[in-house]
């Protein structure tokens, strides 16, 4: 009887454990999923986001892995779909419950301790990590489209708010609940409107389709059109999303030559491939007055355009995994193009929500994604989002071109 009454113990903690695991990753991710149906509310952001800090903060150890599992799950869920387009559709659902693992292991340095001040600091810790390259679970992201502020002070602040009552004793406990108001969004750096009439063309090209020989002509013939439209329309401007061009465009001076030749009557932003030495190259054209300049992506994407592991398993990982596209080769800073007097920083996909593609004078980006791979997905709202923060803390506007969703100006 007695053993009986211990196994129903464990087995209330483990359902325990398990139930505040869920509630805290649920709180830590309702933002994305409110974006993504389209019914997101501040007040609410707001609450959920400070009571998930709150709960990482006091939940017992074992609830704060489960947490970090589901979040991974409900945050990264999608990353495997990239797989069925490489050969490897098996291995989709082995990445999803491996995205549950890093994050089991990312949030499990807080159940190394129950004390809530020191789980504070590893919280605000964690904000500074990416594993394996990967940077899109930002902490502050929860707090986008909430009242609280972006800014890691901000996010100190909130810390600070929840973990100071536990150690007041007497009647004043909770007044530092009162720093919250003090992480309030009051301030954010200015974004300007770039002083052009932009067209950003939204395509939803399946990924299926995108790279066969049979779609080669007619994608190319769609892109020319989109641009000749955009000239009939008036338009400075138009940006074409990543890789609109399914070719090495430097083999195809045909299509250069109609590009150069459309570039008198309308700038073009375009994206499409490039090799150079027999090294492959993710990069942006742009076409102005008849000539033209390359953009090459700096930021490459872990596990998708190179593989973040020793020299030893890189390229086996990738001829395996990849069918060979993780081996592209990175440029070694940034690229901006002067735009009818106009500076931009180009950025492509994933890059643009990297810090580095921020640094400097930068005001006015364009970004050009194919979000393709990962259709359907949350994948567009969660890069929406990340755009949105790199925006608002660096003051710069986003003209983001993409392929099956994410069109758009993000301030």
């Amino acid at each position: 009887m007695i053993q009986k009454i211990k196994n129903i113990n464990k087995t209330t903690s483990l359902f325990s454990n398990i139930s505040l695991g869920i509630i805290t990753a649920l709180l830590f991710s309702a933002f994305i999923y409110f974006e993504h149906y389209g019914f997101s509310f501040k007040i609410i952001n707001t609450i959920f986001a400070i009571t998930s800090l709150a709960l990482f903060l006091y939940i017992p150890k074992k609830a704060v892995l489960f947490a970090g599992f589901f979040i991974g799950i409900l945050w990264f869920y999608w990353i495997g779909y990239s797989f069925n387009y490489t050969g490897v559709g098996w291995m989709s659902p082995i990445v999803t419950f491996g995205f549950g693992i890093i994050y089991t292991l990312f949030f499990g340095i807080l159940a190394l301790t129950n004390k809530v001040y020191i789980r504070a600091i590893l919280l605000f810790s964690l904000s500074y990590f990416q594993p394996f390259d990967w940077n899109w679970l930002q902490i502050e992201l929860i707090f986008i489209d909430s009242y609280i502020g972006v800014f890691k002070y901000q996010l100190i602040l909130v810390l600070m708010a929840l973990t100071l009552p536990n150690y007041i004793k007497n009647q004043y406990r909770y007044y530092p609940l009162m720093l919250i108001f003090l992480a309030f969004n009051f301030y954010q750096p200015i974004q300007k409107d770039a002083p052009l009439k932009i067209k950003l063309v939204d395509t939803n090209v399946k990924q299926e389709e995108k790279w066969l020989r049979s779609s080669k002509y007619p994608l190319i013939n769609q892109n020319l059109n989109e641009i000749q439209k955009a000239i009939d329309e008036g338009y400075d401007l138009v940006v074409l999303p990543e890789s609109c061009f399914p070719i090495f465009m430097n083999r195809y001076s045909t299509v250069i030559d109609k590009l150069k030749n459309l570039s008198h009557k309308i700038s073009i932003v375009a994206g499409t491939l490039y090799m150079e030495n027999n090294k492959n190259y993710n990069v942006t054209y742009f076409f102005e007055n008849g000539e033209f300049k390359i953009a090459k992506k700096m930021v490459l994407v872990p596990f998708g355009e190179y593989v973040p592991l020793p020299k030893f398993a890189q390229k086996f990982i990738s001829d395996f995994f990849f069918d060979g596209q993780a081996d592209f080769i990175q440029a070694k800073k940034p690229t901006d193009f002067i735009i009818k007097g106009v500076k931009f920083r180009n950025a492509i996909c994933y890059e643009a929500t990297c810090q580095e593609l921020y640094d400097g004078d930068v005001d006015f980006m364009i970004a050009t994604s194919n979000n393709g791979w990962f259709k359907p997905s949350i994948e567009p709202t969660i890069q929406k989002l990340l755009l949105e923060y790199y925006g608002r803390k660096n003051g710069v506007t986003i003209y983001h071109s993409a392929n099956w969703s994410g069109t758009g100006i993000v301030k």
